[in-house]
Formats: C-alpha cells, sequence, structure tokens
C-alpha cells in the first residue's frame, strides 16, 4: 500500500488542499532576492548571546520556540520563550498567507508532513534551527520559587539558537534514566541552564495542577519506519523535557492572553463540559463521587487517584473524560466579553500562540501583538477574527481526523503480516458500534469480531489477530 497515497487523498477528502498555489513560488522567489533584514535595532532588543536551546521531537525540522532562564533572588526564575518570526516572511494577504488562512495547520500523517507554509520557510527561513540567527517574539515572565508568574513583558529580538536537543534524550537525562546527550554533556552552562529551566517548569505544573489543570495521559503512538517501509509503531511517552516544554508554552500563551486583554483576539477555550453528568456516572461507576456542578479540581484529583490505582487503564480513563468535555475551540473574543476560559488548564486567559510555523491562528496573534506593541491598529476586524477562528476550528477537527484514521492504516500495515499470532490486549469499548480492545504489545486497537459476548471494558483478555485492512485501516481479532 501506498501510504503517502492514502495519506494525500485522506487530506483532500477532509477539505484540505495541500497542494500550493501557483503564486507561492513568484513569493519566494522574491524572498530570496530580497530577504528581511536580520539585525538588531531600536524595536528589536539583540539576545544572540543568550544560551538559548530547543527542545522538540527527534525527526523535528520546523522549530517555533527555544528558552533561556536565569535565577532571580528568593528562589525566583525568569524565563524568556522565544517565538519564531513568521510574520516577517509572510505578509498578511500574501499569497502564502493566503494558502495558510485555508489549511490552518500542519497535518502531520505518521508518513508525510503536510505543512502550513512552504518547507523552505517552515523548516529554514522561519524555523529557529541550531546555529541559526533568527527574528523572534519573545515572550518573557518571572516564576516565584511556588510556582506563580509574578511579572512578564513581550517584546522583539533577534536570537540565536546554541543547541537542537531532543524530548527523549533530554526527557532521559532529567530523569536520572540515562547520562546527559553529547551536547549538554560538553556543556555545564547548558546542563546548569535545562537543571533551571525543568526547576521552574515543575513548579509551574505543580501549581497549574493546584488549580484544577487536568491530569490527562493519552496513548499517541508513532511509525518506525525502516528504509520506506513502516516496520513497527512505538509508543510516544511523556517525560520531563515534553513536561518542560508543554508548561512554558501553557505560560507563555497565558501571558500573551493576558496582554492582548485590551483589543480583539482569538482564543482557544475549553468550555465547561456540558456532559459533566456523564462524568459523574463515571466517576461514580469507579465508587468516587464527584460535585454536581462542574469542577476541574475535583476532576483533577478523581483523576489521579485513578493513576495511581490503575495505571494500565488511565490512558483510556482519561480519552473518555476527554471525549465527554468536548474538544477546544478557537473563538473571537473583543474586550468586556466574558471570559470563556480553557476548562481543561483551569485557565481563564488562554489563546495559541507559541507555533506560528504550524498553526495560522498563531500567526494572527503574532500580527495582533506586533500591533499592540507598536501602538497600531489591529490588522483585523472582529469580522475577519471569528471567520479566522471558526476555520481555524474545523481545519483542526479535521486535522485530528486525518491523523486518526493514517494511524489505523498504519496499524494495519504494521499487523497485516502478524495474521495468526496472539496477543495480550485490554477491552477499550464495547458499545452498539462493537467491541475493541488495544494490544498491548505493539499499541495498536482493533476490533473484536469474535467472542465478544460478555466482554467490557477493562477486562484483559487474549486475542488472536484473523484480519487487517490497510486501505479501511481494519484490524480484527477473534477472543482466543
Amino acid at each position: 500500500m501506498d501510504l503517502r497515497r492514502i495519506a494525500k487523498r485522506l487530506m483532500l477528502e477532509h477539505g484540505f488542499d495541500p497542494d500550493l498555489p501557483a503564486a507561492v513560488p513568484l513569493q519566494l522567489a522574491e524572498l530570496t532576492r530580497h530577504p528581511p533584514a536580520i539585525a538588531a535595532t531600536a524595536a528589536i532588543t539583540d539576545l544572540r548571546t543568550l544560551l538559548w536551546s530547543s527542545i522538540d521531537n527527534d525527526t523535528s525540522r520546523d522549530l517555533d520556540q527555544l528558552e533561556v532562564a536565569d535565577a532571580l533572588a528568593d528562589g525566583a526564575t525568569r524565563v524568556r520563550v522565544a517565538i519564531a518570526d513568521v510574520d516577517t516572511y509572510v505578509p498578511k494577504q500574501s499569497a502564502i498567507d493566503q494558502h495558510a488562512a485555508r489549511e490552518t495547520t500542519t497535518v502531520y500523517t505518521g508518513v508525510s508532513i503536510f505543512p502550513m507554509l512552504p518547507e523552505v520557510l517552515s523548516t529554514d527561513a522561519t524555523s529557529l534551527n541550531e546555529d541559526g540567527t533568527r527574528l523572534a517574539m519573545v515572550i518573557e515572565f518571572v516564576v516565584s520559587a511556588d510556582g506563580h508568574v509574578t511579572s512578564s513583558d513581550i517584546y522583539r529580538a533577534v536570537v540565536h539558537n546554541h543547541a537542537q536537543l531532543t524530548y527523549n534524550a533530554v526527557g532521559a537525562w532529567l530523569e536520572g534514566r540515562s547520562p546527559a546527550p553529547e551536547k549538554v554533556a560538553a556543556s555545564p552552562a547548558l546542563a546548569a541552564q535545562l537543571r533551571l529551566q525543568d526547576a521552574a517548569a515543575q513548579a509551574l505544573r505543580v501549581e497549574r495542577y493546584r488549580h484544577g489543570a487536568l491530569n490527562i495521559e493519552t496513548i499517541e503512538t508513532r511509525p518506525v519506519i525502516t528504509g520506506d517501509q513502516v516496520t513497527s509503531v512505538e509508543k510516544q511517552q511523556k517525560n520531563r523535557a515534553t513536561e518542560l516544554i508543554e508548561d512554558f508554552m501553557i505560560a507563555s500563551n497565558e501571558v500573551v492572553a493576558r496582554t492582548l486583554g485590551a483589543v480583539s483576539s482569538i482564543r482557544r477555550i475549553v468550555r465547561t463540559p456540558k456532559r459533566w453528568d456523564r462524568i459523574v456516572a463515571l466517576a461514580a461507576a469507579m465508587g468516587t463521587t464527584l460535585p454536581v456542578a462542574a469542577d476541574s479540581r475535583a476532576l483533577n484529583e478523581f483523576l489521579v487517584a485513578q493513576k495511581a490505582a490503575d495505571p494500565d487503564h488511565f490512558a483510556d480513563l482519561s480519552l473518555a473524560v476527554i471525549k465527554l468535555m468536548g474538544p477546544g475551540e478557537y473563538v473571537l473574543e473583543r474586550p468586556g466579553d466574558p471570559e470563556q476560559g480553557h476548562f481543561g488548564l483551569a485557565v481563564e486567559d488562554y489563546t495559541h500562540s507559541t507555533a506560528p510555523n504550524r498553526r495560522f491562528a498563531d500567526l494572527v496573534t503574532q500580527r495582533l501583538l506586533k500591533a499592540l506593541l507598536a501602538k497600531q491598529a489591529s490588522p483585523y476586524s472582529d469580522a475577519e477574527l471569528n471567520d479566522i477562528a471558526r476555520n481555524c476550528t474545523l481545519k483542526a477537527d479535521a486535522s485530528r481526523k486525518v491523523e486518526r484514521e493514517m494511524s489505523k492504516r498504519i496499524s494495519a500495515v504494521v499487523m497485516s503480516h502478524r495474521v495468526g499470532e496472539t496477543f495480550d490486549a485490554i477491552v477499550t469499548g464495547a458499545g452498539p458500534k462493537g467491541t475493541f480492545v488495544r494490544v498491548l504489545a505493539p499499541h495498536i486497537e482493533g476490533m473484536l469480531v469474535r467472542g465478544q459476548r460478555g466482554a467490557d471494558v477493562g477486562d484483559r483478555v487474549r486475542v488472536t489477530l484473523v484480519h487487517t485492512d490497510v486501505d479501511k485501516g481494519f484490524i480484527d481479532f477473534a477472543r482466543s
């Protein structure tokens, strides 16, 4: 099966148009002839000498952010997060911008990446690559010893990435499971820098959980590709490095949202769950009583307890809670509008601003910030922002569907040569649409097509693989 062909077909079926318009190469050629100046000015601070570094996936090439920190008095830490200045290369209403506005997001299918921006930008000119000097928007905030953000600032700067690092290597080192990565071992200053960042991030995380941010853990997998063939899938594990970046990005997005409070902007929200009663019933079935009114802190306490009591099923519980909460949305928020907030993060002010290479909403937010800092009129009307928010929500939903459908097909490829083998599995769903199981190794889901009678969610079973269909993404098991 040509998985890349299938991926493109799914993109088209879900409303994407990944092929670049004819006008885009012309704009790129003009950028090559006349690249933007990368230099400090009265309005752009020179921060190249700071020990900036990036932490991302092992295969990431579109680097949106860098981090650096320094210790202050009383145990506080000043954190600076540099965000790629994409707007300088992609002016509003340019051919590249119009394409990005339609697509709104980069889609990662496991076998192909469909970038929102041309790769010559997102993986080079606007990517904060190692040893590269780039323009950036810097979000600066001070984290107290107890995890509160006590002050913040946003400004433009020139930055230099001194080390491109990866989640797996840095996470294993921070957790004491392996020696320091080569670049970290070679630089005591970088090692101290990362330890300081980790401590600040953990303080932020503890405070978020205290306020009711949800401790949710879903299973995500990525394909293992040997040559040009998918040979297996492996579970992506959270670790201290992924938490570090997650905590800094959440704090940065809160700072940006508060900064934009006086102007119309796009917010990322998760509404208070309409199906809270279903979440209450789910907890009651596990022996926990939740309040009648939606309460994120009580829900998180329940999740933490369940994770400790039954770690094997925690990912399935997390997924059930996510579905009952409902998806996130992009919405227009005008000055004076009531805060809609983000239930899952337990925050009132939240936007997306830290990934302008990969999300159009973040690029729009970057333009709003620049206008605000320069004391200029907003580059967008309320009507434009409302339309952008609506399209970003639709395409984010479509992106998840493409990625989910491709994950099924990749899993079917991996399992296609293992028909007749028997596996340990957990029942993850039992309802009118069928009974579903998750194999423990490799982490793959499929339908129980024989022997499903009496199987209930949470049951541990032995199953035999009886059929796969790569084109449809079907994986069928029989109870052994």
